[in-house]
């Protein structure tokens, strides 16, 4: 399997070996050596929670910008996530924003919010689908489907195999413009996605499952931000008009899509402490009676995405008001000949996550695995079990752990280094 490309990177020059970002990671994926982090590759889900925390900016997330295009294309298509919408406080009109990304040097915008609504109507069929594995568990946020890769393998098969909106908005823009240009040539059209947090980058790099994604290149809210900022709200005319509805705008925000999929018994969660609560009780058996779970890494949902810019809830706020002149739906799969659970094959996937392979813990042999997985618990027991990350690592079992695998040594917990001292001192004065 390829390995798989990260969007969030560490400058060890700026890292002070702080600590913070040890404790907030949600897959036990950064250690401290040598003063300064160190990310394991294999266990980062590139969610942004570092490069939120991180205060000496020593986490960043990668993304491309407008220069790095390639001069090959000649149709540049702007996938605006609905989140942006937010950003700006003086923006009176989403089509006021379109104008401006075709200012910045894009031939076309097509909204993400206007798939969100045709993923919406898919997700209503599958649901009735007969036998399907419950409570079904949304792939949008690809943060929430690594992290099932990675701690909940268990729960893989519960994760909807549908595209994600950005994915279906990058088929379908491309698409569009073939139709419109007979002229262009697909190699000639790009898809640049205009996305909230690093995980979508990581997305647009290595697809989902087997399938390749699309989308060309992936530039942040926050890049886009600064070259708009101040420039809405002046009484000047635009031509652009929004072409999504309520329905896919809600997106943008916490329990957005599960509102589209008019069901009795569902969930919405968001930030990455509960979402890991929420899938801990999925797993435990504790939520039998749920249809669907919605599930985003960010706080309030990619409003909150590491590369946003504003506040999250007063992001959610100004998509309410552009909400107030927009109708429900504007985008239709238009399949009244079909089956009430009829789905069209290109807005489906295999199991996003059937072809990963977790990473091996220990060891590859079975009862090698079993020999250091008893060690390890043996050396945690005579840990101090506070978790107080002054090894380097995050908590006293990842540090037994990490003692097993030859990593680090019993001496560098400090607690019994401190406890093993004063017992010798204690000797002596005896």
């Amino acid at each position: 399997m390829a390995e798989f490309q990260h969007s969030v990177s560490l400058d060890a020059q700026k890292c002070i070996g702080c600590t913070s970002c040890l404790r907030q990671c949600p897959t036990e994926a950064i250690r401290v050596r040598d003063g300064h982090a160190v990310i394991r590759s294999e266990l980062c889900i590139d969610c942004g929670r570092c490069v939120r925390v991180c205060q000496h900016k020593a986490k960043r997330a990668v993304f491309d910008s407008l220069s790095d295009i390639d001069p090959k294309y000649k149709w540049r298509i702007a996938l605006p996530a609905p989140a942006l919408y937010g950003q700006f406080d003086e923006l009176a009109d989403i089509g006021e924003l379109l104008q401006g990304l075709l200012e910045l040097g894009f031939d076309d915008v097509y909204e993400v919010a206007r798939s969100a609504e045709i993923i919406s109507e898919c997700t209503r069929r599958y649901m009735r689908k007969p036998n399907i594995l419950k409570p079904v568990i949304s792939s949008a946020c690809p943060a929430i489907v690594r992290l099932i890769r990675i701690r909940f393998p268990e729960l893989c098969d519960h994760v909807l195999p549908i595209l994600p909106p950005v994915e279906y908005a990058s088929r379908a823009a491309k698409a569009s413009a073939l139709q419109k240009y007979p002229t262009l040539m697909p190699e000639e059209i790009c898809t640049v996605f205009i996305s909230p947090c690093p995980a979508k980058t990581s997305y647009a790099k290595n697809g989902l499952s087997q399938t390749k994604s699309s989308i060309d290149y992936v530039i942040s809210i926050s890049d886009v931000y600064k070259q708009l900022s101040g420039k809405f709200g002046k009484g000047r005319e635009f031509t652009m008009r929004s072409k999504a509805g309520i329905a896919g705008v809600k997106w943008a925000s916490s329990g957005g899509e599960v509102e589209g999929l008019y069901l009795d018994r569902y969930l919405a969660a968001d930030d990455m402490d509960n979402a890991i609560q929420v899938l801990d009780a999925i797993e435990n058996g504790k939520l039998p009676a749920l249809e669907f779970v919605e599930l985003n890494a960010c706080p309030g949902g990619c409003v909150g995405g590491a590369a946003t810019v504003e506040n999250p809830y007063i992001a959610r706020s100004r998509l309410l008001s552009f909400r107030r002149g927009l109708p429900n739906y504007r985008n239709y799969l238009h399949l009244e000949d079909k089956e009430p659970d009829y789905i069209p094959p290109d807005a489906m996937v295999d199991n996003p996550i059937k072809d990963y392979v977790p990473p091996e813990r220990f060891s590859e042999d079975r009862f090698e695995a079993m020999r250091m997985m008893a060690q390890m618990d043996e050396i945690y027991e005579r840990l101090p079990q506070i978790d107080c990350g002054s090894c380097g690592a995050p908590t006293c079992r990842t540090f037994a752990e990490d003692v097993v695998k030859g990593e680090c040594r019993m001496e560098d917990c400090i607690v019994l280094l401190k406890r093993h001292l004063q017992a010798q001192k204690e000797g002596a004065e005896k």
